[in-house]
């Protein structure tokens, strides 16, 4: 394999260039205006790198062309973009794959250090400024029309050889994690902020496989990637990646053993939970509801948990945010058992009937599509003495009041359920409410009279000029003192 390896090596290598020494002296990061400037008045560096290569060593080899990829060159610029050395590196990155992919025999030490090194030289970068800042307009339009990062011509073929790198069987995982450290990998998650949706997919993929291949780094990778979403929902309220990360956690967590432990149920209220406070949550949510409904599923007591966090970060304002907490609500509620489910009820539907009275329909009527499910009917039917006398007076509000026909159908049905659930709960219900009402209404008659009587007696003594209020100082009581 080897020998073929360094036989298409050969065969790019130019005539003219071979065996130049002047490879030997080929500087390990290059910027891409001026280095190409000097590239195109000398002899080509990376033609002039991997000549010459007949007699050397595998690691000579493999080295000397991880040297030439070291050489970064700068795409936003309109000088040297046809530049030959750009479709050269490529090249040799393309046989790094191929080499990496297809190799038998394991990578040496010099040869790992320099595959991370090269990474690192080429992945971890500041991100333009333009992209990275901008007003909530820029924002939304660049939702609208994603970046997409002119290096990815060389970018894609480095992700794919780092693919390579971390599942390749040939890669000790103990010499490995000398070089893939701490630092390496929160750089690496760094670069979940990118605006090109191609390369967090690359970086979701290498995560998820560098996640299970070294298991020494998984602690830190749950800190440093809580440690995200804390900045992200407390400090910069924007983060391109969350949708990623969240589903490569969903595969971590479905991995978690029972009994969860400490660490990870703390993980799930403090940096989950809190996830749903950001008004970008649309963006993420079906990811972060599949978490937490696997974080359900392994310890069923966790759903009242789950569901006191949603209230908490209940919206108010948002309509179309709070048809999305009701959709993952019902999902929450599906995997609840009813001893969880009885200690956060009242709580939980006096939020329902709030919705079930919204001036929305569509969360109103979202609100009312609840009923339609079976295990959550089955838990409000065992528990009807407290629950209906909650919802009762939301039902009987929009059968009265409520604007919209579709909204007015839904209510009817559910009130027939509850008639035939407990015809007597619903009729007792039915009569507190009208008490209630009759009171309410008596109430508001009297502060009518009240304000009525005021602005009558104002009428009479109309108020003229500026009135000020002197308020006299009050001065202690002289104490006689006493003589011991």
């Amino acid at each position: 394999m080897w020998k073929q390896f360094l036989g298409k090596i050969s065969r790019k290598a130019p005539k003219s260039g071979g065996g130049s020494p002047k490879a030997k002296s080929l500087p390990s990061r290059g910027v891409g205006n001026g280095r190409e400037a000097e590239l195109s008045a000398s002899p080509p560096p990376l033609a002039g790198a991997v000549a010459g290569a007949e007699g050397e060593t595998r690691e000579g080899v493999f080295l000397r062309k991880l040297n030439v990829c070291c050489v970064v060159f700068d795409f936003s610029a309109e000088r040297g973009r046809d530049s030959p050395e750009r479709e050269r590196k490529r090249q040799v990155l393309m046989s790094l794959v191929d080499c990496v992919g297809a190799a038998e025999e394991p990578l040496t030490e010099a040869m790992i250090s320099a595959c991370v090194r090269m990474f690192s030289i080429n992945l971890f970068r500041v991100f333009p400024p333009k992209v990275r800042s901008g007003t909530t307009g820029a924002a939304e339009a660049d939702e609208d029309e994603p970046f997409f990062d002119p290096s990815w011509y060389h970018l894609q073929v480095v992700y794919e050889l780092l693919l390579r790198f971390v599942m390749s069987p040939v890669v000790d995982v103990k010499v490995a994690r000398k070089y893939v450290d701490n630092s390496f990998v929160s750089r690496l998650l760094d670069l979940f902020d990118s605006d090109d949706p191609r390369e967090r997919d690359c970086l979701k993929t290498i995560l998820h496989r560098m996640y299970g291949k070294f298991m020494g780094n998984r602690p830190f990778i749950r800190k440093a990637v809580s440690n995200i979403f804390y900045r992200f929902v407390f400090e910069t309220d924007r983060h391109n990646g969350m949708a990623e990360l969240l589903e490569v956690f969903g595969s971590v967590i479905s991995g978690f053993a029972k009994p969860l432990k400490e660490e990870h149920k703390l993980f799930l209220w403090k940096a989950l939970v809190p996830l749903h406070k950001p008004k970008t949550v649309a963006l993420y949510l079906p990811q972060l509801t599949y978490c937490i409904t696997q974080f359900i599923e392994k310890e069923p007591k966790l759903s009242g948990t789950v569901i006191r966090g949603l209230l908490k970060y209940w919206p108010v304002t948002n309509s179309q945010k709070e048809m999305m907490f009701l959709g993952e609500l019902e999902e929450v509620l599906e995997l609840t058992e009813m001893p969880e489910f009885q200690k956060c009820m009242v709580p939980l539907f006096r939020r329902i009937a709030h919705c079930l009275n919204s001036s929305h329909f569509q969360v109103a009527e979202r609100a009312l599509f609840l009923w339609n499910n079976e295990h959550l009917f089955s838990l409000i039917s065992q528990n009807r003495q407290i629950i209906m006398p909650i919802i009762y007076p939301a039902l009987e509000r929009n059968a009265r009041w409520h604007w919209n026909q579709s909204v007015l159908n839904v209510t009817m049905n559910v009130r027939k359920m509850f008639f035939e659930m407990d015809e007597g709960l619903l009729l007792a219900c039915q009569s507190n409410f009208q008490e209630e009402e009759e009171k309410r209404a008596a109430s508001e008659e009297r502060r009518k009279l009240i304000w009525e009587h005021l602005e009558r007696n104002a009428s009479f003594h109309p108020v003229t000029g500026d009135i000020g209020f002197s308020v006299l100082p009050t001065s202690a009581p002289l104490v006689a003192p006493t003589m011991t």
